[in-house]
């Protein structure tokens, strides 16, 4: 075999798994916005690098700028060399792409090569690859699917974790969008992945499961935080079989004061999300709530909140939206310990997996 080897990308995706290192040779701002899956970035030209040769290539001509960009690359590649893979053996087989397959993936994979590894080319580079991934998400996914459903503050999301925890298929939307899916879902400290990153992973979990068996799944919107699920995924979930997850309230208010301890604490942070809301519940209304927030009374806050705002716009939502709610397998909880989950948890993978 001659090396590099450069594959089109349904031939790499047949083989994704096997590659001992993805290298995405694109700047760190690319890489940012979206890359192949467990893809680690080392660029042959960084943000800036990229930026002088594209002004010298415009501004002076091609000649000039190649001769300029080589030298970079060049030392770029080197550092990865002496910094990465110095300790690499013989057998380690790398993966390297860039935007389109061409001249920066091309000199790593040349270099990568002439030492001795055999190197792959992803021919196309990160743009066949999002083309593969879009034209793969328009496509509804052939899974039997259980939607998870169930009032703000049921434990779904614990109950998801549960089962992944069990041995069931779980694909959390929440998690890939780091966000809790509601107008207090914002994660402290943890901005959400851009809508390609986010359309990435829910493909790489997507064909990672086994068919032949059922994959858990929260009721989602149709947005996430800023993020859009798939339509074709989205209209699937929709139609799917459900489990009504049912918790009493006084129990929600105790689940959501432990999962938004951070607004709990901070009530600057919390009454700045309830303003969100004034158009649909009124000044007086919410100045009220961020009375309560002020002055610490987080179990009342969180109670008027499930009666007056969340439960009635669930029971819109989910009876509007999910076909098969009216017939939903009801999973009633004692309460939201954690062997109350795991029981759950257990009796829906026995029973859905049989």
């Amino acid at each position: 075999m001659k090396y590099p080897e450069i594959l089109r990308i349904d031939d790499v995706l047949a083989r994704l798994d096997e590659f001992d290192t993805i290298i995405d040779a694109r700047s760190p701002a690319e890489y940012a916005l979206d890359h192949l899956p467990d893809a680690i970035n080392c660029p042959v030209l960084d943000d800036e690098q990229r930026v002088i040769v594209g002004t010298l290539y415009k501004q002076t001509g091609a000649f000039e700028a190649k001769k300029l960009g080589a030298a970079l690359v060049a030392k770029n590649i080197a550092h990865h060399l002496e910094t990465l893979w110095q300790d690499k053996p013989r057998e380690w087989k790398p993966l390297v792409y860039c935007w389109r397959g061409g001249n920066r993936s091309g000199s790593m994979a040349h270099i990568l090569a002439k030492v001795g590894w055999p190197v792959v080319q992803l021919d196309g580079g990160y743009k066949a690859f999002r083309n593969r991934v879009n034209a793969d998400l328009e496509q509804a996914p052939q899974l039997d699917l259980r939607v998870i459903c169930g009032t703000t503050g049921s434990g779904k999301t614990r109950l998801l974790d549960t089962l992944e925890s069990v041995g069931a298929q779980v694909l959390d939307l929440e998690q890939l969008a780091a966000h809790r899916g509601s107008v207090l879902g914002n994660l402290p400290c943890q901005p959400q992945p851009t809508q390609k990153a986010f359309e990435t992973s829910i493909w790489d979990r997507l064909r990672r499961f086994d068919p032949s068996r059922p994959v858990f799944v929260e009721s989602e919107s149709k947005k996430v935080g800023a993020l859009r699920v798939p339509a074709a995924l989205m209209e699937r979930m929709r139609a799917s079989p459900c489990i009504a997850l049912q918790v009493a309230r006084e129990e929600r208010v105790k689940l959501l004061i432990e999962d938004y301890q951070h607004f709990a604490c901070n009530a600057p942070a919390l009454n700045a999300q309830l303003a969100y809301l004034t158009d649909l519940h009124g000044k007086a209304k919410i100045a009220a709530w961020q009375e309560m927030a002020s002055g610490g009374r987080m179990a009342e806050l969180v109670d008027e909140l499930l009666v007056e705002h969340y439960d009635p716009a669930y029971t819109r939502s989910i009876h509007r939206n999910f076909t098969q709610y009216e017939q939903a397998r009801v999973v009633a909880l004692a309460d939201i310990s954690p062997a109350s989950f795991l029981a759950a948890a257990q009796a829906l993978h026995r029973a859905v997996d049989a």
